[in-house]
């Protein structure tokens, strides 16, 4: 009789044993294979169109690193519930950018002056004045919002904010030739990150078109 009560507690453990098993391998079922991947997000390619053979017709211009607040300068994709708490800056948990705002802005001003002039770093700005004794113009350029911004939980427009500064070096001290702010919002297609990323690149694009324009007409 004890020899059955010991071979009937074994099988029962056992079956216990193997029960606990299939419960972790169909809790391990339910995972995902891979932890989600993040989506790395920049502006494009931009013009594809092969730059003017043409001499620059206009001076040529010195365009320093942007500026802008901690926040904003990071490569995380940024947006704001408006019909919330619009005052509150939330990350996209699973996209980034693929370097900093600050980096691709500047890069789509850079080859925006360039079109019609030389276009110099604040570096070979700072050698030009040693050697020539003047120096090119200065524009300094400030991104104060870079974001996208939901109205409603389904719409939802990229919003870019810079303000440009023109400065002329002067023996007396740095001149300030022009200054101004330049707000553009875009719609965004879809109420995710792929939107806002597009909307943020059509109105950086178009922000920096009236940046360009702006420049040009400063007399």
């Amino acid at each position: 009789m004890t020899l059955a009560i010991q071979t009937f507690s074994g099988r029962v453990r056992g079956a216990a044993v193997l029960l606990g098993i299939c419960a972790v391998l169909a809790g391990c079922g339910a995972l995902p294979d891979k932890p989600s991947r993040v989506v790395m997000y920049d502006f494009g390619p931009g013009d594809t169109a092969p730059a003017p053979a043409a001499a620059p017709s206009l001076p040529t211009i010195a365009l320093t690193e942007l500026e802008t607040n901690p926040r904003l300068d990071g490569t995380q994709i940024l947006y704001r519930l408006g019909y919330a708490d619009a005052n509150e800056l939330r990350p996209y948990g699973q996209a980034r950018w693929s370097m900093a705002p600050t980096q691709m802005v500047r890069q789509r001003i850079r080859n925006g002056l360039s079109q019609r002039r030389l276009v110099l770093n604040a570096e070979e700005n700072a050698s030009m004045t040693s050697t020539e004794g003047k120096a090119p113009d200065t524009l300094r350029v400030t991104v104060e919002e870079f974001s996208q911004v939901f109205d409603t939980p389904s719409s939802s427009v990229g919003l870019v904010r810079l303000r440009a500064t023109l400065v002329t070096g002067a023996p007396g001290g740095d001149r300030v030739r022009g200054q101004k702010t330049f707000t553009v919002q875009r719609p965004a297609a879809t109420a995710d990150a792929a939107g806002g990323v597009k909307a943020l690149a059509a109105a950086t694009d178009a922000a920096v078109n009236d940046i360009v324009q702006w420049v040009d007409g400063l007399k």
